[in-house]
C-alpha cells in the first residue's frame, strides 16, 4: 500500500512541480525546508523526556495553539513539544510564538520522510490541529504506538461530502485516531458518519474562544495605536484577513463617509502576505494616501494624526492586536469563495463586527453570533455602507452590538482545558496499552 502511495503521491508532486517552481519564484514562497518536507530530515530531539508533536498547517491553526500552550506549560512541565507546519508564514510565526519549542516543517506523506521524521522527533503522542489526515502520518504513528488526536476539529460540509467519496480509506484512516475533540456537535457527528468510532468522539468547543485577547487596552494594541497615531476621537474602522473583493467594498464605503466624518480611519489587514504589494500598488491606483505598517518601523516618530492615510499592515501575526484599535470591523473571506475568516478576535473585543455572506467555515460561530445579536451580515456595497454608517451615526448601537459579542465569546471559553484533560487521558491509556514504547 505505501508503495502505492508514494508513486501517487510523486505523480502529484511532478504534475504540481511547475506551480510550486511560480510560486517560488514569484512570491518567494516553498523556498525553505526541503530537507524536511522531501526527506523527514527535521532537527533532531535530543535527550529523553516525553514528547507530543502537534501539527498545524498555517497561521491560523498556530495561532489556535496560544491557549493550550499555556496549559501545557501548566500541566505537562516535563514534556518536550514539538510543532511542524506547512507553510512559509506558519513555520515564522510558530518560530517567534513559541521560541521553545522545536519548530519545523511537516514532512510530506512519503513513507521515508515520516519514517525519518519519526526516528528524529520520537513522540509519544500525534497531536493534528483542526483535520489534516495523511494515511501514511497515520500508520507510521500506530508503529510508533503514538495515539493520534485530532483536536479543535472541524469538517465543513464541502470537506464533509469531499471525505465520503473516499470511503474506505478515510474510515481505515479515522480508525487510527485515538481522539476527536470537536469544535460542536454538528462537526462531532460528521466524524462519527465518516466512520469515527462514537466513544473516541467529544465535544470541546472551539480553542478559538480562548485564544483571544479581550481587553483593547493590552500593552501591544496601545503600541500600535501610538505608532499609528490613532487618537481617542478617531474611529477605526478595519478590515482584516482581506480578499480583493472586501478591499474594493471597504475602501468604497470609506470614501463614501469619510466627508461626513473626518474622525473615520481605515486600516486594512490583506489575508496572504504576497498580496501585500499588489495591494499598495492598487491603493495608490486609486489615488489614496497609504502608509505601510513596516514603514511605521522605520519611522522615529509616530505617524501624523492630522491628516491620516489609510493604513496597510503588511506583518504577519499582528492582526490579533489590530482587531483592538477597531470600532468597526469587517471580516474578510466572506464575499468570495473562502468561506470567511475568524470573526472571532474582534467581537472579543467589542467591536461592532459585520463579515459577507460566504461564511461556511465558520458556521457555527456565524450562528452563535447572529442568534445573540452580535454581528451584522452585509450582502453587498451598499449594506456595507449602510452598517457603517449606522455605526457613526448611532454610536450607543453600535457599543451594545459590540458588548454583546464580547460576553458572547467570554461564555464561550474553557476549550483548552478540555482538551488538556482529554489528551491526559488519552496517554493514560497510551501508558496502560502493552505496546507501549515498542518502536521508541
Amino acid at each position: 500500500m505505501k508503495w502505492l502511495l508514494d508513486t501517487v503521491y510523486a505523480a502529484g508532486l511532478l504534475a504540481y512541480g511547475p506551480r510550486l517552481l511560480y510560486r517560488r519564484l514569484r512570491h518567494g514562497r516553498y523556498r525553505r525546508g526541503w530537507a524536511e518536507r522531501l526527506w523527514g530530515r527535521v532537527p533532531r530531539r535530543g535527550g529523553g523526556r516525553p514528547c507530543v508533536w502537534f501539527h498545524a498547517v498555517s497561521v491560523g491553526e498556530v495561532n489556535l495553539l496560544r491557549p493550550l500552550a499555556a496549559e501545557l506549560q501548566q500541566h505537562w512541565p516535563q514534556w518536550d513539544v514539538a510543532l511542524s507546519t506547512s507553510t512559509d508564514a506558519g513555520y515564522d510565526l510558530a518560530r517567534r510564538r513559541f521560541p521553545h519549542w522545536q519548530v519545523f516543517f511537516c514532512p510530506m506523506d512519503f513513507s521515508w520522510a515520516v519514517r525519518e521524521a519519526f526516528c528524529r522527533i520520537r513522540p509519544q503522542m500525534l497531536v493534528l490541529v483542526e483535520l489534516e489526515l495523511w494515511p501514511q502520518l497515520l500508520a507510521e504513528a500506530a508503529h510508533w504506538n503514538a495515539p493520534v488526536a485530532v483536536i479543535n476539529a472541524r469538517l465543513s460540509p464541502r470537506s464533509f461530502r469531499g471525505y465520503r467519496l473516499l470511503g474506505p480509506l478515510v474510515r481505515r484512516m479515522l480508525g487510527r485516531v485515538q481522539l476527536v475533540a470537536a469544535q460542536s456537535e454538528t462537526y462531532a457527528q460528521r466524524f462519527r458518519r465518516l466512520g469515527a468510532a462514537a466513544e473516541r468522539v467529544h465535544v470541546t468547543g472551539s480553542l478559538k474562544f480562548d485564544g483571544v485577547q479581550t481587553d483593547p487596552g493590552n500593552r501591544q494594541t496601545q503600541a500600535l495605536r501610538r505608532l499609528a497615531g490613532i487618537a481617542p476621537d478617531h474611529v477605526v474602522l478595519l478590515a482584516g484577513s482581506t480578499q480583493a473583493e472586501e478591499e474594493h467594498l471597504v475602501l468604497q464605503t470609506y470614501r463614501q463617509l469619510r466627508p461626513r466624518c473626518p474622525q473615520l480611519r481605515l486600516v486594512l489587514v490583506p489575508r496572504h502576505p504576497e498580496r501585500f504589494d499588489a495591494v499598495a500598488r492598487w491603493l495608490k491606483q486609486q489615488q489614496v494616501p497609504v502608509v505601510r505598517r513596516t514603514r511605521l518601523q522605520l519611522q522615529e516618530r509616530p505617524l501624523a494624526a492630522a491628516q491620516p492615510p489609510v493604513l496597510l499592515v503588511d506583518t504577519v501575526g499582528e492582526l490579533g492586536a489590530w482587531w483592538g484599535t477597531a470600532q468597526v470591523a469587517l471580516v474578510g473571506g466572506s464575499f468570495g469563495r473562502r468561506g470567511g475568516q475568524n470573526m472571532i478576535e474582534p467581537a472579543a473585543y467589542g467591536a461592532a463586527v459585520c463579515f459577507g455572506p460566504r461564511t461556511e467555515n465558520f458556521r457555527d460561530v456565524v450562528a452563535l453570533l447572529l442568534e445573540h445579536d452580535a454581528a451584522c451580515v452585509v450582502r453587498n456595497q451598499q449594506e456595507l455602507t449602510d452598517f457603517v454608517r449606522r455605526c457613526l451615526e448611532e454610536p450607543a448601537w453600535a457599543q451594545a452590538l459590540g458588548r454583546r459579542a464580547q460576553q458572547l465569546v467570554l461564555s464561550q471559553q474553557g476549550a483548552a482545558a478540555r482538551t488538556r484533560r482529554l489528551l491526559e487521558r488519552l496517554q493514560a491509556q497510551r501508558l496502560l496499552s502493552p505496546l507501549a514504547g515498542r518502536a521508541a
